[in-house]
């Protein structure tokens, strides 16, 4: 019995030209298929709260990926949502770093969800300025005061104290984040209280000054506010020296920095390895690139103090207030910051709000 055979037709000729032309690509598919596929990992960190309006983390961003090739995705958190979404994500992390005011760093370590991790020149942070084990470190420091735009003001004066905020003529030109969620808005309400007589044990004069603030109807926004300071929306915003100085000299607005006359607070930001996280070494590259000179050139070019003081050029400090208006500027206990923010949180709530 003879096998049978089938006697190629001019369609079948036509589907054999075909798929020999189409054959080379079918196979690159399957073996770009047969190796998973592609990810971002070799070269992609997560951050989360590395907005670029806020202290350049633009150019920090940018510089990060022109030295490491590692490309940071922009990420518009505040210091509370940040934390929050680390302690949602924490069986399935999703970022790598993390930023934010030293009292959420305090606090994401407390919840566990970051990791120890000691950075390129460690021996030079401060001691008080970092967690013992590496939990958390700082990067920069920022001082509160009135980030002014002095054209939207129009003729009514710069104020210079915080007394001065609760006169009738600032009403609607005063803005603050929000207190309850984004750590520059604690720490403006931390360093109001302290002016005006209060203590980290005693919130009363910062919930009276901002009760009374009430009365010339403050703007609360969640994220940093830099653009609407600068396009006049907001004339007066409770933030750190270096937004105002990157508005007067690099965005060429008519800004003013006033340190308040009843005085004011230093405040350190730190950064964290995160638990688990999912591109670990990146992370802990980028971690080290922002302690590198360069890294901390990058912020105090950005009228930043950075940690590693050294790299702050004689150029960038000349555009700072004189150290005379920096002496009303104190640090202060940062641990006790972070433990009494939850007691300020829900005072703010129950009796400003």
């Amino acid at each position: 019995m003879r096998a049978s055979m089938t006697i190629p037709t001019q369609d079948n000729k036509t589907e054999e030209r075909t798929m020999k032309k189409w054959l080379p690509a079918v196979l690159a598919i399957f073996a770009v298929l047969s190796m998973g596929a592609p990810t971002l990992a070799g070269d992609t960190a997560i951050c989360y709260n590395c907005p670029p309006m806020w202290a350049d983390w633009a150019s920090q961003l940018k510089a990060i990926q022109e030295n490491l090739g590692i490309t940071m995705p922009h990420d518009n958190k505040n210091s509370g949502q940040t934390l929050s979404q680390l302690i949602a994500e924490k069986d399935n992390p999703v970022a790598d770093v993390a930023y934010y005011g030293v009292s959420f760093g305090i606090k994401a370590k407390e919840a566990d969800v970051v990791a120890p991790y000691k950075p390129a020149h460690w021996d030079e942070i401060p001691q008080g300025l970092k967690d013992p084990d590496g939990y958390w470190f700082t990067i920069h420091f920022g001082t509160i005061g009135f980030f002014v735009n002095k054209d939207a003001l129009g003729e009514t004066p710069v104020p210079r104290s915080w007394e001065d905020l609760l006169k009738p003529e600032y009403k609607g030109m005063i803005g603050f984040l929000d207190p309850t969620s984004a750590f520059v808005g604690y720490a403006s309400a931390v360093s109001a209280n302290l002016a005006l007589g209060g203590s980290l044990d005693d919130f009363d004069p910062g919930i009276e000054f901002f009760k009374k603030l009430k009365a010339n109807d403050p703007i609360v926004p969640k994220q940093t506010s830099y653009a609407r300071v600068i396009s006049g929306e907001i004339p007066i915003l409770f933030d750190y020296d270096f937004n105002a100085y990157r508005g007067k000299y690099k965005d060429k607005a008519n800004i003013e920095f006033v340190i308040p006359a009843e005085g004011s607070i230093v405040v350190p930001y730190v950064m964290s390895l995160v638990k688990d996280a999912p591109h670990p070494e990146e992370g802990k590259k980028v971690l080290d690139f922002i302690m590198s000179d360069k890294g901390q050139a990058v912020w105090a070019n950005a009228f930043l103090r950075p940690v590693r003081a050294g790299t702050l050029s004689q150029e960038a400090a000349a555009k700072f207030l004189p150290d005379s208006e920096y002496e009303r500027a104190h640090p202060i206990d940062y641990k006790k910051m972070a433990e009494v923010q939850d007691t300020f949180r829900d005072r703010y709530l129950a009796e400003v709000r």
